[in-house]
């Protein structure tokens, strides 16, 4: 095939291409429609594409079904050469969801990423996997072991997420320490009908938001890619985005219909951005221990300051200071609190344990 010839921005202006398509009959098809959708998108000057979630597919998670992995292709394999060829065709990084069969009962939702040659750079899985009624992933992907890997392509540092990973601010902070410039979130995200009324406008508003303050606390872009349409009684949303280090929106998609979005990414303005406003390195990582632990559990925590104080000191505590309007129980970790506050008696939590004393 003939290169695609067109015009391309500046070396720290890449255009990038959101793909908000639709649903096909087929994977055949899919394929066929999204290479059409990429070469368009590279004629009118996109160097980064990107599909949405699961892009070959219809979003398939609605129901369990054991026949629905079928759906899946070994990766590498088949499918990357193929994506791979349109990707040095077009000259564009190319990122494209996929639903990923590793081994025998083993599948991923899983992101390959290409570069602007055609290469194969790896793989990103899915992380956080959801199980909520029409969103059924848990019974199909296990959850991704590959990390969070930032890619140097030819145009830019970029981290790419999935749809439900979208709501961790963990995950995108591991992507901006890894260096990322551009977070990528390819999503299939929608309205339940029976609860679009009530909360439809709420669930997007939540859903863009969140995205927005990641762009915001990590001082870089965030782009959104969303399915549009209807399928098993899910109404994608569409509404895919593209923001600015300040959370601003710099180019919106529509609700119902398939399009291209658009958008310039300026990475001299994620320097300049995260040169006034230095969050990392303002972050105080000698305190955030807790963030690996399921639950910071202040019951465990005052046991073991009743471990050090003894229970004798405790109870002294409780008689010395019991008063009618306000009784302290011996087991609650919250009047423990009280006591501790009220009569100004300071807990440190140090390296080596807790240190009990009288507050100055």
């Amino acid at each position: 095939m003939a290169l695609v010839v067109c015009f391309r921005y500046g070396k720290d202006m890449p255009r990038i291409a959101l793909l908000q398509s639709q649903t096909f009959a087929t994977k055949a098809e899919s394929m066929e429609h999204h290479q059409a959708l990429i070469r368009e998108a590279a004629k009118q000057g996109a160097q980064i594409v990107v599909t949405q979630e699961l892009f070959l597919t219809p979003y398939f998670c609605t129901v369990e079904d054991t026949e629905r992995f079928d759906l899946a292709d070994p990766l590498p394999g088949p499918v990357t050469d193929e994506l791979a060829a349109v990707a040095a065709e077009c000259g564009v990084v190319l990122i494209a969801s996929l639903f990923e069969h590793r081994g025998p009962g083993l599948y991923h939702n899983t992101a390959a990423i290409f570069d602007a040659d055609g290469s194969l750079l790896g793989l990103y899985r899915k992380n956080h996997i959801p199980q909520d009624p029409g969103f059924e992933e848990k019974f199909y992907f296990t959850p991704g072991d590959l990390g969070y890997p930032v890619w140097q392509t030819r145009f830019g540092k970029i981290g790419v997420l999935i749809c439900w990973d979208q709501w961790y601010p963990e995950a995108a902070r591991m992507m901006a320490l890894g260096g990322a410039q551009l977070l990528i979130y390819p999503t299939a995200i929608g309205w339940l009908p029976e609860e679009k009324a009530e909360l439809g406008a709420a669930q997007h508003c939540a859903w863009e938001t969140v995205q927005r303050g990641h762009a915001v606390a990590n001082g870089c872009y965030v782009a959104a890619v969303n399915r549009s349409g209807s399928h098993d009684g899910t109404e994608f949303w569409g509404q895919s985005f593209v923001a600015n280090p300040y959370g601003e929106l710099i180019a919106k998609a529509s609700v119902g219909r398939e399009e291209i979005l658009y958008a310039e990414i300026d990475y001299d303005a994620v320097e300049g951005f995260r040169r006034i406003w230095p969050f990392f390195r303002d972050r105080r990582i000698d305190s955030y221990g807790d963030l690996t632990k399921r639950w910071r559990d202040w019951t465990l925590w005052f046991r073991d300051i009743r471990f050090l104080c003894g229970n004798r000191l405790i109870d002294e505590l409780i008689r010395e200071y019991q008063f009618a309007d306000n009784p302290i129980g011996r087991d609650n970790v919250f009047d423990f609190v009280l006591i501790f506050l009220r009569f100004n008696i300071a807990v440190e939590v140090q390296n080596t344990g807790y240190t009990i004393g009288l507050l100055e």
